[in-house]
């Protein structure tokens, strides 16, 4: 039990997490900067947000399915090393394979495997890093291992939107120097977690079949009893909800800036959007709890999402560099005030009993929602198509993510501002 672990400082707590700013960096330089400007040299043009939605598509898919597996695979995992630091590093290790296919990429083949295999590598290493800290940390210190969690996560994305924009040229087809910039942050954050903490060697020699059954629950977990948990599925429909909204504009951004706005370095804009909107998605998402608890937790959420459909209709109204990052930080307000607020009602929403259970059903949402997103490149490109110049596509992306947003908030009236769930009669076991 995590409550009989003895306290951790604050050294240890950046152990655990310095691995989650090399798997940051790498995800957000990939998505947001790297393949959407490589892809441009291999694809045709007028099907780039086709070809980008759908390769990330599979690729999420394929995080979704072996993430938890390999989180599975861990718990069972007999070494002298523990069990999750031999995952980590095997994974990690293989990640560098993928990263040389994507640096010297040939064609789109190349691009699809080095991509499609990172996701497979990289989530070998994700599922049993997400269990290092309840493995090490005491229940009393897992809400502040957790918020430094996300800060590391926070700080990957902001330092690869930033210098990926600078450092990646639009007309580079190799991009063997940016890939190699976070090859070496991957290294360096996995290496800090995997010298940095200690586990206890798990029952060498043990047969490895005994933890078999734990490849059971992972489809398990996903059941829940609609009847008596109700608000808590209202809740994370809105989640996916919200995050639909958002993710397609994220994945193409670069592609809207590129054809709407023409500006010379559209890979540079794109770096300085996303940062300006993790910037004030940071503030806010820090302020956001204080507000929940003084405000309502509901009525914060139902505020970010009138804020974040507002930044989207405005974004539909950009046609300069300062228009676009000015409206970037109205969405980036709407999205932290969110994720607060609706982390703050899944903790009250979730029976106690199941809390981690409970919990771990909100990635559904977030994993769900980037996926889908993706999906929105070939309709994007439809409509481009349809009238060139006109951008119908975009304009569609930001209306969409305006309807989906506003739709997040008509789900989230349903569930009342104290819920029965979070009492401890409400508690059932699972059927």
């Amino acid at each position: 039990m995590t409550d009989s672990l003895p306290r951790i400082s604050f050294r240890q707590v950046l152990a655990l997490n310095a691995c989650w700013v090399g798997l940051s960096f790498m995800w957000n330089s990939l998505h947001i900067i790297i393949l959407p400007a490589v892809l441009l040299h291999l694809v045709p043009y007028s099907q780039k947000n086709t070809y980008l939605g759908l390769l990330t598509f599979g690729g999420l898919v394929i995080a979704m399915l072996v993430q938890p597996l390999s989180g599975a695979w861990s718990d069972a995992w007999k070494s002298r090393w523990g069990r999750r630091r031999p995952l980590i590093l095997i994974g990690t290790l293989v990640d560098y394979v993928f990263l040389a296919f994507l640096a010297w990429s040939g064609g789109f083949g190349w691009i699809l495997a080095g991509y499609l295999g990172l996701q497979i590598s990289s989530n070998l290493a994700h599922g049993p890093a997400q269990g290092l800290l309840p493995d090490r940390v005491p229940a009393n210190q897992l809400g502040w291992a957790s918020g430094f969690k996300n800060l590391m996560d926070m700080f990957g994305l902001v330092a690869a939107t930033l210098l990926m924009g600078r450092l990646l040229n639009p007309q580079e087809r190799h991009p063997v120097l940016s890939v190699g910039l976070v090859a070496a942050v991957l290294l360096v954050g996995t290496f800090v977690t995997i010298l940095g903490v200690r586990e206890a060697p798990s029952d060498i020699g043990a047969n490895l079949k005994k933890g078999s059954a734990k490849w059971v629950p992972v489809l398990s977990d996903l059941k829940i009893d609609l009847d008596a948990h109700r608000e808590f599925v209202w809740l994370i429909g809105s989640r996916l909800l919200f995050l639909l909204g958002i993710y397609a504009i994220q994945a193409f951004a670069q592609y809207f800036i590129r054809d709407k706005l023409g500006v010379t370095n559209p890979v540079k804009l794109t770096g300085d959007l996303l940062a300006t909107i993790t910037l004030a998605l940071i503030v806010f998402a820090v302020s956001g709890g204080w507000l929940g608890d003084r405000f309502g937790h509901k009525r914060i959420h139902i505020t970010a999402c009138a804020i974040g459909a507002l930044g989207c209709l405005a974004l539909l109204w950009a046609r300069t560099p300062q228009m676009v990052l000015s409206f970037g930080i109205l969405l980036g307000v709407g999205i932290g005030l969110f994720l607060t607020s609706n982390w703050a009602m899944a903790n009250r929403l979730a029976p106690q009993a199941e809390a981690g259970r409970f919990l771990g059903l909100t990635n559904l949402a977030t994993a769900g929602a980037g996926a889908l997103g993706r999906l929105e490149g070939p309709v994007i490109d439809l409509l481009n198509n349809a009238k060139p110049g006109a951008w119908w596509g975009y304009s569609t992306m930001f209306l969409f993510g305006a309807i989906c947003i506003l739709g997040s908030a008509a789900v989230l009236v349903r569930i009342p501002e104290q819920s029965r769930s979070s009492q401890p009669s409400a508690i059932k076991s699972p059927g």
